[in-house]
């Protein structure tokens, strides 16, 4: 079992940066990726960017390209997503999610274990 905790939302102006964390207790798996995804209000959960926790490899939706990094700290077991130029758009809950067997695509049924998620609100 892995518990994934997001920290670092929160409400944030228009152009403004966020940087948000993910910190994986439990079991985790060496072939495991880990993704952020995030879910406005009356919209389906969406893709944003996952990385490979051996290789560090990482995969971005195409919103997310310039814009969004996904990074990791293996010491401290914990995935991060640098969001830089918000807009209003942006505006969702974020959450990230593990797969165990290595699935690293923007289907969220294929991901094993979710954090509860951190609000991130971009207004003016």
């Amino acid at each position: 079992q892995v518990q994934l905790q997001e920290s670092g939302g929160g409400l944030v102006q228009p152009g403004g940066s966020l940087r948000l964390s993910c910190a994986a207790s439990g079991r985790t798996y060496s072939s495991s990726t880990v993704g952020w995804f995030r879910q406005a209000t009356g919209k389906e959960r969406e893709f944003v960017a996952v990385l490979r926790w051996s290789s560090g490899r990482t995969y971005y939706a195409e919103f997310a390209k310039g814009r969004v990094t996904i990074s990791r700290d293996s010491a401290k077991n914990t995935v991060y997503l640098q969001m830089n130029t918000l807009s209003l758009e942006d505006t969702a809950v974020y959450y990230c999610a593990a797969s165990k067997d290595g699935y690293s695509g923007s289907y969220p049924r294929r991901y094993d274990y979710w954090g509860q998620g951190t609000q991130v609100t971009v207004s003016s």
